[in-house]
C-alpha cells in the first residue's frame, strides 16, 4: 500500500517503542520476584502516579448514572470553558474570556487543530532542540517544516530571542515553545518570553506555547503564563499532568478570537466533540478540595525533584540545569557511554530500570542525554538510584574514566 508522502517526515515515537521493549522484559523470568528477579521500575513515561481526584471520579460516575453522555459543542461544555477561564483568574491573575477557550481531545488534539488551521506546505516553524517530538510532528503532519535550533544549558535548553531573530527567514511562520519543557523540565523566563514574542510579532508570525506543565512549576519566577503578553498568544494546556487525568484525553487551547471559528470548524469534522464524560468529570477539578489536592501533589513532585537531581549528580550523571517544573530530569550519561540508547538498554536489561534515551527529542544531543521521569513514587526513585549505582559500580567505570559503563 502506498503511504502519503508526509509519513516520510514523521519519525517513530521512540519513547513508546522503548516502553514496549521494557514491558516485554518485565513479563519475563528476570523480572519475576517468584524466581528471584527484580520487578521493572518505570521512570520512562511522563505519567503521574496520582490519578484523577476523588471528586472527579465521583462526577464521572454520576454522569454515567444520569446518562449525560450525549455530544457537546465542538468547543466544549460552556460550563467547563467558564471554569477554566475562572482558574486562569484565580491561579494566574489573568482575565481570559471563556469564548477564547476551546476544549479538545487532549492537548495533542489542541496542537493538531492549531497547526492545521495555521500552517501549510512551505511554512517553517522554529522549535528548540531538545523538544517534545509530537509537537514537531504535528507541524509536519500539517505540511509545515519544523526547524530545530540547537540549545544549550546556558539558554536553559530553550529558544531565546537572539536565536529566533537570527534564524528567521522569509519561510518562517512562527515558533512552538514549551514552558516548562518536556524533556528538560526547564522554563523560559518571563523576560525572555516577552522578547521572543516581540521578535515573532515584528515578523507577523505566530507564537504557540505548550503550557501543559505550567501548573507544576516549583519556582515563583517561572510560574507565569505567556498569555500575559496579549491575546495573540496561543496557549496549549491539558488536564493530564497537573490534574492527573492522563487517560481521559482532555485538553484545551486558549486562542486569539480570530482563530476560534477556524479551530471549531476543524474540531467538528475531525472528532465532533471531546469526550462528554471526561468534560463533565473535569468540572470537579475546580472544586476547592480538588485544587487543594493538586497543590499537595505539586509539592510532592518538588520533593521528588529535590531527591533525584542530587542523587543523579552523585552518580556522575550531571543534570546541567535543575528542572523548575514538570517532572523530568535531563541528565548527561556521556561519562559512562557514548550512546544514551545503549546506556538505557543496558539499564533496562541489567538493572530492570526503564528510562528514555534522548533520541526522541532531537538530534543535537541525542547520544549524550537521558530523560528520567520522577512522576513515580519516592520508593521507586530510591530503588532506581540504588540500581543505577550498582550497575555503574559493577561496570568498573567512573565518570573520570568514562565510556566503559555501557
Amino acid at each position: 500500500m502506498k503511504l502519503a508522502s508526509r509519513m516520510g517526515s514523521i519519525d517513530p515515537f521512540y519513547v513508546m517503542e522503548f516502553a514496549k521493549a521494557a514491558a516485554e522484559l518485565a513479563h519475563g523470568p528476570a523480572c519475576d520476584p517468584a524466581r528471584g528477579g527484580e520487578p521493572m521500575v518505570y521512570l520512562n513515561i511522563g505519567e503521574p502516579d496520582f490519578t484523577a481526584a476523588p471528586r472527579v471520579q465521583q462526577a464521572a460516575a454520576a454522569c454515567l448514572q444520569a446518562g449525560h453522555t450525549q455530544y457537546t459543542q465542538a468547543t466544549g461544555l460552556p460550563a467547563l470553558r467558564q471554569r477554566i477561564a475562572a482558574w486562569y483568574g484565580t491561579h494566574f491573575g489573568l482575565d481570559i474570556p471563556p469564548e477564547r477557550i476551546v476544549v479538545t481531545a487532549g492537548a495533542s488534539a489542541a496542537l493538531q487543530l492549531v497547526c492545521l488551521a495555521l500552517f501549510e506546505p512551505g511554512d517553517e516553524v522554529l522549535m528548540p532542540d531538545p523538544c517534545y517530538p509530537c509537537n514537531r510532528n504535528f507541524v509536519a503532519a500539517a505540511g509545515g517544516t519544523p526547524r530545530l535550533l540547537t540549545t544549550t544549558a546556558d539558554s536553559r535548553y530553550q529558544l531565546d530571542a537572539a536565536s529566533v531573530a537570527a534564524a528567521w527567514n522569509p519561510a518562517t511562520r512562527g515558533v512552538v515553545l514549551a514552558s516548562p519543557s518536556n524533556p528538560t523540565g526547564t522554563s523560559i523566563t518571563p523576560e525572555e518570553m516577552a522578547a521572543i514574542v516581540g521578535v515573532v510579532r515584528s515578523h507577523g508570525g505566530v507564537s504557540i506555547v505548550d503550557e501543559i506543565y505550567l501548573g507544576l512549576s516549583y519556582e515563583e519566577r517561572f510560574g507565569h503564563s505567556a498569555l500575559t503578553l496579549g491575546e495573540d498568544i496561543i496557549s496549549i494546556n491539558s488536564f493530564s499532568k497537573y490534574f492527573g487525568m492522563t487517560g481521559w484525553r482532555l485538553g484545551w487551547a486558549v486562542l486569539p478570537p480570530s482563530l476560534v471559528e477556524a479551530v471549531e470548524k476543524l474540531a467538528q469534522h475531525l472528532y465532533i466533540c471531546p469526550s462528554t464524560l471526561a468534560q463533565r468529570a473535569a468540572l470537579a477539578c475546580f472544586e476547592p478540595d480538588s485544587l487543594a489536592l493538586y497543590e499537595e501533589r505539586r509539592q510532592e513532585f518538588k520533593r521528588r525533584r529535590d531527591f533525584i537531581v542530587p542523587a543523579l549528580q552523585s552518580l556522575g550523571l550531571p543534570v546541567p540545569v535543575q528542572p523548575d517544573g514538570a517532572f523530568y530530569a535531563w541528565f548527561d550519561c556521556s561519562a559512562y557511554s557514548p550512546s544514551s540508547w545503549d546506556f538505557c538498554f543496558r539499564l533496562m536489561r541489567e538493572a530492570h530500570l526503564a528510562l528514555t534515551p534522548g533520541r526522541d527529542f532531537g538530534p543535537a544531543q541525542a547520544d549524550r542525554f537521558v530523560r528520567l521521569s520522577f512522576a513515580n513514587s519516592m520508593t521507586q526513585l530510591e530503588q532506581a538510584v540504588d540500581r543505577m549505582g550498582r550497575m555503574l559500580r559493577g561496570a568498573g567505570a567512573s565518570p573520570a574514566q568514562g565510556g566503559r559503563g555501557a
